[in-house]
């Protein structure tokens, strides 16, 4: 979102970004104006949590006032922040979907969201995922029923279709295209590359090598896991063993989230508490990773093939995209280990043709501004 709206703002348009405040320093210093949204507890851990949708209402009526007095051109909400487009909808103004990740809802005939799986290559498999799919037929026609109860309680006319939380007016799908399973395509869905943005850090030193084991040159690998999941680090300690020994440089990051216990730290590696995606990725030829698709979509773009170990989610399908896609090695959560891991850096490191379609798609992201594409869209529907 912040992305989108500095590309608007660069194009000489008023943006008001409503999202949490602890957002609001970057929010004002990409040029945008803030305004606070509304903060509900929606699980068990408060005094008087909501439920989803309860939620949805209260922050819905809570939002009709800001954009009844901006009276905007367009209102563009992310996927799951349903009030601002039903705000939009009730004060009759243009509404837009952004969607930070990879399209959500595949063909009848693609394997089901989420849980990880390759797109089926024979008659078989796509009837396999054809009678599979209807079971995620009735969740989401109880979904819509959910969606038009709340819509009838905000005075809003029912839906007749599922995935209502999706604009049909305009939907900006920010990931490559490269890694969308080919489907035809509905007029109002866009895939615009991915939007990417990230708050200021520091530099850091990148392991020299030098050693008689690694050389200066060396190849550089990134470990970057989640800053959500992995509390206790599986993944970051899996990947310090299982290079100890490669000749690579490692650069590790716990993202601010300090190990339960100390860290295997091997001669050639040094583990910081945060990392500049934006300013090291350029400079490494690989990046271990959970797969969520932001640092995905960084490392891509940055040329980088990439190790992906899923932890939960959409993480599954992101690193299925990357297998299908040929930029990467997957790794399953069962298998992260560190003589796995060690093997997979080899095989990415070894084989040309990851790297090179690595680079393919580094390629495709700097000739193509998403910022750019994805506001041109937004003024088209302004108009």
């Amino acid at each position: 979102m912040i992305a989108l709206g500095r590309a608007l703002v660069a194009r000489g348009h008023d943006v008001t970004l409503q999202t949490w405040t602890r957002w609001q320093q970057h929010v004002e210093a990409e040029g945008m104006s803030f305004a606070p949204a509304p903060e509900y507890k929606v699980f068990p851990s408060g005094p008087e949590p909501l439920d989803f949708y309860e939620a949805v209402v209260h922050a819905t009526v809570d939002t009709v006032p800001l954009v009844r007095e901006l009276q905007p051109d367009v209102v563009v909400a992310d996927i799951l922040t349903l009030a601002p487009a039903l705000a939009a909808e009730i004060e009759g103004r243009p509404r837009a979907t952004l969607i930070p990740h990879v399209y959500p809802h595949g063909a009848a005939d693609s394997p089901i969201y989420s849980l990880g799986a390759r797109l089926p290559r024979t008659g078989a498999g796509r009837a396999f995922w054809r009678k599979a799919q209807r079971a995620v037929d009735k969740g989401l026609e109880l979904g819509r029923v959910e969606l038009n109860d709340t819509r009838a309680r905000l005075g809003l006319a029912p839906l007749d279709y599922v995935h209502g939380g999706i604009s049909r007016e305009l939907a900006l799908v920010a990931t490559f295209p490269q890694l969308e399973y080919p489907r035809e395509w509905p007029a109002h869905v866009h895939v615009v590359g991915p939007l990417m943005w990230e708050p200021p850090a520091r530099d850091v030193d990148l392991p020299s090598g030098g050693s008689d084991a690694v050389a200066p040159d060396a190849p550089l690998v990134l470990i970057a896991p989640s800053t959500a999941q992995d509390s206790e680090h599986r993944l970051l300690r899996a990947a310090l063993r299982g290079l100890a020994d490669l000749p690579v440089r490692v650069l590790a990051t716990y993202n601010r989230r300090l190990p339960p216990r100390s860290l295997p730290v091997p001669d050639n590696a040094r583990v910081v508490d945060w990392v500049s995606y934006s300013r090291t990725m350029p400079h490494c030829d690989l990046v271990v990773c959970h797969a969520g698709h932001g640092t995905l979509a960084r490392a891509l773009a940055s040329g980088c093939a990439v190790v992906a170990c899923p932890a939960v989610g959409d993480m599954n399908e992101n690193a299925a995209r990357l297998d299908w896609a040929g930029a990467g090695v997957r790794v399953p959560r069962r298998f992260v280990t560190p003589r796995v891991l060690r093997l997979a850096v080899e095989q990415a490191l070894g084989d040309s043709a990851i790297r090179a379609r690595a680079q393919e798609l580094a390629g495709w992201a700097s000739e193509h501004d998403a910022g750019a594409g994805a506001a041109q869209l937004v003024e088209a529907l302004a108009r």
